[in-house]
C-alpha cells in the first residue's frame, strides 16, 4: 500500500468515528454549562487535571512503551500486554493507598467527598491509555473507530439521563464521563484478546526492561506536556478562584474542534512515520504531509477565531459566556502543539524517546514563568497567552532538533507569516468592539490566510486525486 494511501486510510477510519462523536459531544456543551455551575465545572476539571499529572508518574508512562513495541512486528505481544497491565496495577494500588490516607486524616476535603470518583477516573484513564495505545500499535484502527462511537454514545446518553432526568449534577457528570471510556476499554480488551495475552506469572524481565527504558524518558516529556496543557489551571485557581477555572476550562470546548483534527491525524501519523521513515525524505512524503497538515490546521484555526463569538453565544450559558476571550489563544496553542506533535512522530520512528523531553521542558518552564507574571495582571487570559507562547517554543525547538534525523523542505517564511496573521486576529477580536468593523477585520485576515496557503491547498487536492 502506498505511503499516502496508507496514511489516508487510517485518517479516514479515525475520522468516521471521531467527527460524528465529537460533534455530538460539542453540541451538548450548552447542556453542561446550563446544568452545572462554574464551581462544579472547576472541580471536575481539577480532578481530571490532577489525574493527568499522576498517570505518567505512577505507571512509569508505560503506555508509550506499549505503543512503540506493539508497533514492532517481531516483539512478543504477550509481553507487551502483560507488562502494561502490571504497571497499571501498581499505579492503581498507589492511588488507592493515597486516597485511604487522605480519608483517614481528612487532608483534602474535596478528595474526602469525591474520592471514589477520583479513583475511578484514574483507573479508567490509565486503562484507556494502555488499551487504546496497544490497539493502535497492532494496527486495529477499525476497532478504535468502532469503540469511539460506543464511547461517545454511552457518554452522551448517560450525561442526558444523569443530568436532566435524575438531576445528579456533578456526580452524574463524573459517572457519565467515567462509564463512557470504560465501555471502550471493555470492548477493546475482549476484541484484542488482551486477557488471554496476559500472563501474570511469567517474568518477562528483558521485555519489561526494554519497555521501561523507552518509557522512562517520556515521563519527563509527559509531565512537561501536562505543565503546558494544565498547570495554568492551578495558577488560575490560586489567583482567580475555582469558579474562574471553570470558565477557563470550558473555553477549551471551541478549540476542541481543532483538537479533533489533531487527534485523528496524530494517531494515524505515528503509524506512517514508523513504517515509512526516510532520513533523506527523498520522495518528499514527510515534507508534503507536513505542508498539507499545517495548511489544514492553520485555516481551521483562523476560521474558529472568526466564529468565536457566534459559537460562544450558542455554547456558553450564563456566566460561562466570558470564556470567548480565551478561545483564540487556546486555539493557536493547539495549532502549534499539533505541529510539534507531527515532528514528535519522527522521534518515535527513530526510537529516540529522550529527545522529547528537552523541548517540552523548555516550554513548561516558559509556561510557568509567564503564568505567574501575567495571570495576576490579565487573569485567565494571561494563562491562555502563556500556553500559546510555550507551544510556539516547543515547535521551534523540535523543528531544529528534527534536522538531525530528516531533511524536510518546507516554506518556513510563509508559515511564520500566517502565524503572525493569527496573532493579529486573536488580538483584534479583543480590541475591536463594534460589530461591523470586527466582521470586516476578521473576514479580511481569514482571506489573507487562505491566499497564503493557495499552493499547499493545491498540493493537498493533487495528493487526494492521485493517492
Amino acid at each position: 500500500m502506498g505511503k499516502y494511501r496508507y496514511l489516508a486510510k487510517n485518517i479516514g477510519l479515525l475520522a468516521l468515528s471521531n467527527f460524528a462523536t465529537k460533534i455530538l459531544s460539542f453540541f451538548l456543551v450548552p447542556l453542561y454549562t446550563a446544568v452545572l455551575s462554574t464551581t462544579d465545572y472547576g472541580i471536575y476539571d481539577l480532578f481530571y487535571t490532577t489525574v493527568g499529572v499522576l498517570l505518567p508518574i505512577l505507571t512509569l508512562n508505560i503506555q508509550e512503551g506499549v505503543l512503540r513495541y506493539a508497533l514492532d512486528k517481531e516483539f512478543d505481544k504477550d509481553a507487551v500486554v502483560t507488562v502494561g497491565f502490571r504497571y497499571l496495577l501498581i499505579g492503581t494500588l498507589i492511588v488507592s493507598a493515597g486516597l485511604l490516607v487522605n480519608y483517614v486524616f481528612s487532608i483534602n476535603a474535596l478528595l474526602v467527598q469525591y474520592g471514589i470518583y477520583f479513583w475511578l477516573i484514574f483507573v479508567v484513564q490509565a486503562l484507556s491509555g494502555m488499551v487504546t495505545f496497544y490497539t493502535r500499535g497492532i494496527g486495529r484502527i477499525s476497532d478504535l473507530s468502532i469503540t469511539s462511537v460506543i464511547t461517545s454514545a454511552v457518554t452522551i446518553t448517560l450525561n442526558i439521563v444523569f443530568l436532566l432526568v435524575f438531576e445528579w449534577g456533578l456526580i452524574g457528570y463524573f459517572l457519565a464521563n467515567i462509564l463512557g471510556p470504560l465501555a471502550q476499554c471493555v470492548y477493546l480488551i475482549f476484541r484484542g484478546q488482551m486477557l488471554q495475552r496476559t500472563h501474570w506469572l511469567k517474568p518477562y524481565s528483558a521485555e519489561s526492561r526494554l519497555l521501561v527504558v523507552y518509557s522512562l524518558p517520556l515521563i519527563t516529556n509527559s509531565l512537561a506536556w501536562w505543565v503546558n496543557n494544565s498547570s495554568d489551571r492551578y495558577i488560575v485557581i490560586f489567583f482567580c478562584g475555582i469558579a474562574a477555572n471553570g470558565i477557563y476550562s470550558v473555553a477549551s470546548k471551541i478549540p476542541s474542534i481543532l483538537a479533533v483534527f489533531q487527534s485523528i491525524f496524530s494517531q494515524a501519523w505515528t503509524l506512517s512515520a514508523v513504517q515509512d521513515f526516510d532520513p533523506e525524505d527523498s520522495q518528499g512524503f514527510f515534507a508534503n504531509t507536513y505542508k498539507g497538515y499545517n495548511c489544514l490546521m492553520t485555516i481551521i484555526c483562523s476560521a474558529l477565531i472568526v466564529l468565536d463569538k457566534p459559537l460562544a453565544h450558542f455554547l456558553y450559558a450564563k456566566d460561562f459566556y466570558t470564556a470567548w476571550q480565551y478561545v483564540p489563544w487556546l486555539t493557536i496553542a493547539i495549532l502549534f502543539g499539533s505541529m510539534a506533535g507531527y515532528i514528535g512522530g519522527i522521534f518515535v520512528a527513530v526510537k529516540n524517546s529522550k529527545i522529547f523531553a528537552s523541548s517540552t521542558l523548555v516550554g513548561a518552564a516558559i509556561n510557568v514563568i509567564l503564568n505567574f507574571l501575567i495571570v495576576p495582571i490579565m487573569g485567565p487570559l494571561g494563562a491562555a497567552v502563556s500556553t500559546t507562547v510555550c507551544y510556539v517554543a516547543v515547535w521551534i525547538i523540535r523543528l531544529i532538533q528534527s534536522r538531525e534525523y530528516i531533511k524536510m523542505r518546507i516554506n518556513l517564511a510563509r508559515d511564520v507569516s500566517s502565524y503572525i496573521v493569527l496573532g493579529i486576529q486573536a488580538t483584534g477580536i479583543l480590541l475591536i468592539h463594534d460589530t461591523w468593523p470586527l466582521i470586516l477585520f476578521l473576514t479580511g485576515t481569514f482571506m489573507l490566510v487562505l491566499v497564503l496557503y493557495i499552493p499547499d491547498m493545491k498540493l493537498v487536492i493533487d495528493r487526494i486525486r492521485h493517492r
